[in-house]
């Protein structure tokens, strides 16, 4: 194989490529709206040094949270009242006029997603437990911005989609920039977009020639000031497609300064990748430094693990929700990660769950979570995206040694529900944490292990608490 026939090899295809070419099916194409490339491969950063990570005794293993494999609902392209799919078409029409998904009657379609569809959706996925991520483009296709004005809705029009967005959206969902406009890059200088128009001035496929670290992490850092001027908390990123692709190994440092920096939060995380196939959907630690101090970092990479097959970026697409379970929950790419136990997060776009006001990709949706949870209700747990990246930094980083009945603990970051086997233990269970001593209670059975929380069965002892930062110590029954 020749070096440039080897590079592509293992080049990140085109999502539109990946879907037509793989079992997905050809149906899915229009997932790749917008030029998106989020297909991880062997060419994704793998910043984690093996050798840094910490190394535990035998007969202790770190389990999911609760014993349980995460879900989790990546929603893509959303932002306050503004259709993408609809103003997003013509500008992607200038900027790549050979594309015949830019060509589409986009005029025909909704120029809002209104509030009441958002009321709809969040209160239904709060009566679920349905957790995940969900974007705000801050300057959504360059029609405004949410923290000044937003031309075609009155200021009290926004203040009250925003006020929606911080009640009811919040806790359930991360809030993410999708980069700036999620169209145009803009001009940080004079907040313009920038004046030529072409893919290299499009943010789905920005930078196209590599930058300073300092530089992108300035783009980033402007786009989480917008969504903070809108009060509203952040702990990561998305990239809008392919954004970054040219910068691969240098995007998770970005994000790391860029996050600390306009949000002071200790474990920056991101979404970027689409991970396909038999490579696991696990977290991966990126840019890890610091370990063995009382000062480590590290940005956590998060990807999915399905395509959007519910009604496309566009909101025109019929879903197909059997791709990510059928009725029954017997087959489906989320019933095949909840097999093998790896995080089984969805991903879709905000107008292909409104539908161009249809709502039937929310109802495909809303069928795909019943039919999860009438077989794995007792076997999975929703989480946000910043939950399963601090979790796994967790999981991976935190320092556990054990003398007798006592592991000694070590965690760099706090977590919620943290879940550890320990081969040959037995109850009761205690968590001391300096003088504080906080007794667990046993389980009667495992789909009732939750923080606070102890089993015993098959000479195992399972153990779930909230992980405290810092040193802690998990006391077993004594030993004979």
């Amino acid at each position: 194989m020749s070096e440039v026939n080897q590079h592509r090899a293992f080049m990140p295809q085109d999502r539109r490529e990946f879907l037509r070419a793989s079992a997905w099916g050809a149906a899915a194409t229009t997932v790749a709206g917008m030029g998106m490339s989020r297909l991880g491969s062997a060419e994704t950063p793998e910043l984690t040094a093996s050798a840094l990570l910490p190394t535990r005794p035998a007969s202790i293993q770190v389990l999911m949270p609760r014993d349980r494999v995460p879900l989790s609902f990546i929603i893509d392209d959303s932002t306050c009242l503004v259709n993408m799919g609809h103003f997003c078409t013509p500008q992607f029409a200038t900027a790549l006029p050979n594309r015949s998904e830019y060509q589409k009657p986009w005029r025909s379609w909704p120029r809002e997603i209104p509030d009441s569809f958002v009321r709809k959706f969040g209160q239904w996925c709060a009566s679920q437990g349905v957790k995940g991520k969900y974007s705000i483009v801050p300057n959504p296709a360059c029609v405004g911005w949410l923290d000044r004005e937003l031309p075609g809705w009155s200021r009290s029009e926004l203040q009250s989609s925003l006020k929606l967005v911080r009640e009811l959206m919040l806790p359930n969902w991360d809030i993410h920039p999708e980069m700036i406009t999620h169209t145009r890059v803009i001009d940080l200088k004079t907040g313009r977009p920038m004046q030529e128009i072409s893919a290299a001035t499009m943010e789905n496929s920005y930078p196209q020639e590599k930058k300073s670290v300092d530089e992108l992490a300035a783009y980033l850092a402007y786009a989480l000031r917008l969504v903070k001027n809108c009060d509203l908390p952040c702990e990561g990123i998305t990239t809008p497609g392919g954004f970054g692709n040219s910068m691969k190994a240098e995007l998770p440092i970005a994000v790391d300064q860029a996050v600390r920096d306009v949000y002071g939060i200790d474990l920056p995380h991101y979404f970027k990748y689409v991970i396909s196939g038999d490579q696991s959907t696990e977290p991966k630690l990126e840019h890890l430094r610091g370990v063995g101090t009382d000062d480590v970092r590290v940005t956590v990479n998060v990807p999915a693990g399905t395509g959007d097959w519910f009604g496309g970026w566009q909101g025109d697409s019929l879903s197909e929700p059997d791709r990510y379970c059928n009725a029954a929950a017997t087959s489906g790419r989320m019933v095949e990660l909840i097999g093998r136990r790896q995080p089984a997060v969805m991903i879709c776009h905000w107008p292909g769950m409104y539908s161009n006001g249809s709502e039937e990709g929310f109802r495909s949706f809303q069928r795909v979570v019943g039919s999860l949870a009438s077989r794995f209700a007792d076997d999975t747990i929703w989480m946000k995206v910043s939950e399963i990246a601090r979790y796994w930094a967790a999981k991976q980083l935190t320092e556990i040694s054990r003398v007798g009945n006592r592991l000694m603990l070590t965690a760099p970051f706090a977590t919620e529900r943290f879940t550890l086997q320990v081969d040959g233990g037995s109850g009761p269970v205690s968590l001391q944490q300096g003088n504080d001593r906080t007794l667990l209670r046993e389980a009667t059975d495992r789909s009732t292990l939750d923080a606070g929380t102890w089993i015993a069965y098959d000479q195992k002892l399972v153990a779930c608490f909230d992980l405290p930062k810092g040193t802690s110590e998990l006391v077993l029954a004594a030993t004979s």
